[in-house]
């Protein structure tokens, strides 16, 4: 059955609801401790900051959101940390709710850990994965061996270029040499224990999901996967179900009251996975 799978995106150390595609690397995270930069001007800081497109700024913290997830037993929520200057909100986050969230965003072998023992029930993988835009499935093997498969979740959130669904990283900036297709998710099944999607071509403009994806998620995924982008209404997660036989949960952002949204109500998004709970 479909259920709904919340989220707290993490932008500047602000829960935030934004449109994904607008996305681009904040020059000052690469800032020196002088707070100087190489190769950056103040014109790519001023074209990142007018790229970005903001739904919503919350003016309740990160924990206020974890409490709220906890409060109503919606587990499998995600944390994603959207650049720099998210890791004290992210582990507020986490604070809140111990072993009740997954957290993505800088995920890698190194760090991966240290995030769980912050009290991340999971991890969220994808740029680490991509070397030079390039899987390395000797990462992921890596990665599945150090926190444990269960641990483990990998996001392939797409773009689409040529009819084809494009494993995009960094912020969803870069396309890689991944096709989101049968074959490759088969690759990751055995190393992860759940997939995240994000459409994000459509993420964060509430103009509809794209259907054809959750489509063919529902026919190829043997494990649990959430799929992100575009909702704008209560019944998408009926049209989820229906498209996916029940196999693909679904998240809603910029369209949901609690982030200043007026297509879906929080409430009914509660009482929604209280009718349909998964045994």
């Amino acid at each position: 059955m479909t259920l709904f799978r919340p989220c707290i995106d993490l932008h500047d150390g602000q829960v935030k609801q934004i449109v994904g595609a607008s996305l681009r690397d904040d020059p000052a995270g690469g800032a020196s401790s002088s707070g100087s930069s190489s190769g950056i001007s103040d014109g790519d800081d001023r074209a990142a900051a007018a790229a970005l497109r903001t739904n919503f700024v919350s003016s309740e913290s990160p924990a206020y959101y974890a409490n709220l997830y906890r409060t109503h037993s919606l587990h499998g929520a995600h944390v994603i940390k959207l650049g720099p200057r998210n890791d004290d909100a992210a582990r507020e986050a986490l604070s809140a709710w111990p072993d009740g969230l997954q957290l993505g965003g800088g995920v890698t072998i190194d760090n991966a850990e240290s995030w769980l023992d912050a009290g991340a029930k999971q991890v969220i993988v994808t740029s680490w994965l991509f070397p030079d835009a390039k899987f390395s499935d000797d990462r992921l093997r890596r990665l599945c061996e150090r926190v444990g498969r269960e641990k483990l979740v990998v996001d392939v959130s797409c773009k689409v270029k040529d009819g084809k669904w494009i494993v995009a990283m960094n912020k969803w900036q870069t396309l890689t040499d991944m096709q989101v297709e049968e074959e490759s998710i088969r690759s990751l099944e055995d190393h992860c224990s759940e997939l995240l999607v994000h459409a994000a071509d459509v993420e964060g403009l509430c103009r509809g999901i794209d259907e054809r994806l959750v489509e063919r998620l529902g026919q190829w995924c043997k494990i649990p996967v959430t799929y992100a982008g575009g909702g704008k209404e209560i019944g998408d997660l009926s049209l989820v179900e229906r498209l996916s036989g029940g196999s693909v949960d679904l998240t809603f952002g910029s369209a949901l009251d609690i982030f200043g949204g007026s297509g879906v109500k929080f409430e009914d998004c509660v009482k929604w996975n209280a009718s349909h709970s998964k045994v």
